[in-house]
């Protein structure tokens, strides 16, 4: 089985998860031109229950398998890697199995008295396959992780993507006449098909680098019996924590749409208008603000196995140069972005998604983005490193402190929807500097305050650029003026990263196959 360093892997996963990203965008632009801000609403609502089931499947038990795989492999014990893996197998199956039953028992108390909009139910009911799919599939991705392969999880990601585009979209077209929630459960269903296929290619995968998992009878047999049970010790020890972090950001979202909506109607505001507005938020907005997480959500995925091994062998330099390169990485590629949304948020929200009166959201989210790339790095770390009570603590502080705001500000008619806005900004800035308060205290990490300022300035002088060409409007469509500001703000960009020694032709030849031109 290949193994990839800690750049590789995290630029196999960046590759994938780029190409996610900008697939992604086809259902977020064509959706709403389909169903409307207000299916995409409905849409948007089924999902944040879906979300809490899937944490307590997902929510540790994959990033544990990854850990302790990581950790048994730097050891050469084959043996306990099997054994984790089916121990893990197990107990995501037994508990998948038993979330997916209790939520088509109770789909329709569910519906009546925790989701804000009965008109969920049927994408609410297609939605219910996707705990034993996802939760199969989270334990192959965790074993490849472990083992620090990261190529069946780009290619899962990238087959499940294209199907659920396609699925996605044909089927909420196809259902469209029999009404806005019937179009939105076909757009479930199509999620459905993409994580079934996503699993198929894991199953390959595995079944072509591995032999399947025999344990043959003999005297070795009753010694692995006896290590099971703390193997499930030790997976619960690590996987409860982190997913009871997970949950509290999970339960959080669920609240946030169901107080969203409960204080935009006491605001004034009708359920349908509501609906369309917490769509264009979650659905929308918020997408678009998450684009740069390929690179994150890339780098820890990377980061936990990496950390994990340089722990178990008490390497502390390894875990303050891994940590390092994270979190600029993270910091370099996410400004860009935070500048081109905070521009041109209304041209983007026009030719994106043909909805114009929603560009002052991303104008208000769009600067906070730095927060949002900064934070992944940093939680992996705090997980990888044995804290996740620590994550959690975070995490709920900042949970409840946006539900608290999302009560007092979206209830005022004055600012509605933008109320749940600033609630969910302060939220990312605070659990952003809680976690890094915290990494700084375990391991005594210091990120260079100079690489901030240098990235500012960068970032000041490319917005500067950029407009400058967009007030220009040098071409003749409005579409193509946008991407050449931005082409050459981000030129300058790298430039500026460039002559100021943020990036270097060491950072460039790190890059799996284009760095081979750096070198």
């Amino acid at each position: 089985m290949t193994k990839q360093t800690f750049i590789k892997g995290a630029m196999i996963l960046l590759a994938a998860g780029i190409i996610n990203r900008l697939l992604g965008f086809v259902p977020r632009i064509a959706l709403p031109r389909i169903i409307g801000a207000e299916g995409v609403g409905l849409y948007q609502l089924a999902y944040p229950f879906l979300i809490v089931m899937l944490t307590i499947i997902t929510g540790g038990i994959p990033l544990a398998i990854a850990k302790w795989i990581a950790e048994a492999e730097s050891q050469g014990n084959s043996r306990q890697v099997k054994h984790i893996f089916r121990t893990a197998m197990i107990l995501t199956i037994t508990i998948a199995t038993v979330l997916t039953i209790v939520m088509l028992l109770f789909a329709p108390f569910i519906i009546r008295h925790v989701l804000p909009d009965a008109r969920v139910y049927r994408a609410f009911l297609m939605m219910t396959p996707l705990l034993l799919i996802i939760g199969v599939s989270s334990v192959y991705r965790g074993y490849f992780q472990g083992k620090q392969n990261m190529i069946p999880s780009a290619v899962s990601q990238i087959t499940e993507t294209v199907i659920r585009i396609i699925g996605s979209l044909f089927l909420a077209y196809f259902m469209l006449p029999y009404g806005l929630e019937w179009a939105a459960a076909g757009a479930m269903l199509g999620v459905v098909a993409g994580e079934v296929g996503g699993l198929a290619v894991m199953l390959w995968k595995y079944k072509r680098e591995k032999k399947p998992i025999h344990f043959e009878v003999d005297s070795g047999t009753q010694g692995a019996a006896v290590t099971s049970k703390p193997i499930l010790k030790r997976l619960l020890g690590l996987s409860i924590p982190v997913t009871a972090s997970k949950m509290v950001g999970s339960i959080s979202y669920l609240l946030e749409s169901i107080f969203t909506a409960r204080s935009l109607a006491a605001a004034g505001i009708v359920t349908s208008v509501a609906t369309s507005q917490y769509g264009a938020l979650q659905g929308m907005i918020i997408p678009l603000l998450l684009l740069p997480t390929a690179l994150t959500s890339s780098l820890a995925v990377s980061l936990i196995p990496s950390l994990s091994e340089a722990a178990a062998r008490g390497d502390k330099a390894l875990i303050h140069k891994r940590l390092h390169q994270s979190m600029r990485l993270a910091l370099v590629s996410g400004a860009p972005f935070v500048v081109v949304m905070t521009l041109f948020a209304e041209p983007l929200c026009r030719m994106i998604y043909a909805h114009t009166e929603i560009a002052p959201m991303l104008q208000w989210m769009a600067p906070i983005g730095i927060f949002i790339y900064l934070q992944a790095p940093l939680q992996a770390a705090l997980q990888a490193l044995n804290k996740p009570g620590t994550a959690l603590m975070n995490t709920f502080i900042g949970a409840a402190v946006k539900l608290i705001l999302i009560v007092q500000l979206a209830s005022d008619p004055d600012l509605g929807i933008y109320g749940a806005l600033i609630a969910i900004n302060v939220n990312v800035v605070l659990v952003t500097i809680l976690h890094g308060i915290s990494v700084m205290r375990f391991i005594g990490f210091r990120m260079n305050i100079l690489d901030f300022l240098k990235v500012g300035a960068a970032m000041i002088i490319m917005g500067a650029a950029a407009s400058w060409i967009m007030n220009q409007m040098p071409l003749p469509k409005e579409w193509i003026n946008l991407l050449l500001a931005c082409a050459v703000g981000t030129i300058v960009y790298l430039l500026l990263m460039v002559l100021m020694r943020i990036i270097d032709r060491y950072d460039m030849a790190r890059i799996p196959w284009l760095g081979t031109l750096f070198k």
